[in-house]
């Protein structure tokens, strides 16, 4: 798959989970919870234990039926980690050229941290896809807003504080897509092996985002 093509992908699916599971095992088990909840974006970050292994067993589970990818990316080892284990794109917190390079090297589609309008230009210029706007809490959608004014045509992903409440607001300030961690695939639920919560909340994201873009939920 191109980069080209996984970033189409991205926008359809349009939520992008961030799972940070205790262990490689929480983490497939909550990414087929959140496939059968209707959210096919999987970010397996490299604070989940074995994170390659887990990235591994979802593409062998899911194939086409997910887009799965890695997260928390924060050196060149894990870029290529990640790309070996057969992720589609690779994420990263911040934007350091290194890092970045190595990402790109690997073919896959590439996005990287920013939260000011010098970081967004520093990510463009090293070669991300898609910018993460991260953490995104810190300014919400008002702060989507305003980098779109001098990035009309960068594609931006809100990440930190997205809720299903609030991805219209989200979508209506320009974002490509979402990133959603703890309010889609909490803490407690992961650690406590409650999939079927998991799996609801991945169905209220997912409606929430197909009526902000305009569909039939």
């Amino acid at each position: 798959m191109t980069a080209s093509e996984t970033i189409r992908r991205l926008r359809e699916a349009g939520v992008l989970a961030v799972l940070r599971a205790p262990s490689a095992a929480h983490a497939v088990a909550a990414g087929d919870a959140l496939v059968r909840g209707g959210v096919t974006g999987l970010e397996i970050t490299y604070s989940t234990p074995d994170a390659a292994a887990a990235i591994r067993e979802l593409v062998a589970r899911h194939g086409d039926a997910a887009l799965v990818g890695a997260g928390t990316v924060t050196t060149p080892a894990q870029a290529e980690e990640a790309a070996d284990a057969g992720a589609a794109f690779l994420v990263s917190p911040g934007t350091d050229e290194q890092v970045a390079r190595a990402m790109t090297a690997t073919g896959r589609a590439v996005m990287t941290g920013a939260l000011t309008p010098s970081e967004v230009m520093r990510a463009l210029s090293l070669g991300a896809d898609v910018v993460k706007i991260f953490p995104a809490s810190l300014g919400g959608p008002a702060l989507l807003r305003a980098l779109r004014g001098p990035f009309p045509d960068a594609p931006l992903m809100p990440t930190g504080g997205v809720t299903s409440e609030n991805i219209p607001d989200w979508i209506a300030a320009g974002a490509v897509a979402v990133g959603a961690g703890g309010d889609l695939c909490p803490a407690t639920a992961l650690v406590e092996e409650r999939y079927d919560v998991i799996e609801r909340l991945a169905r209220e994201f997912r409606t929430a985002f197909v009526r902000a873009t305009g569909g039939a939920a």
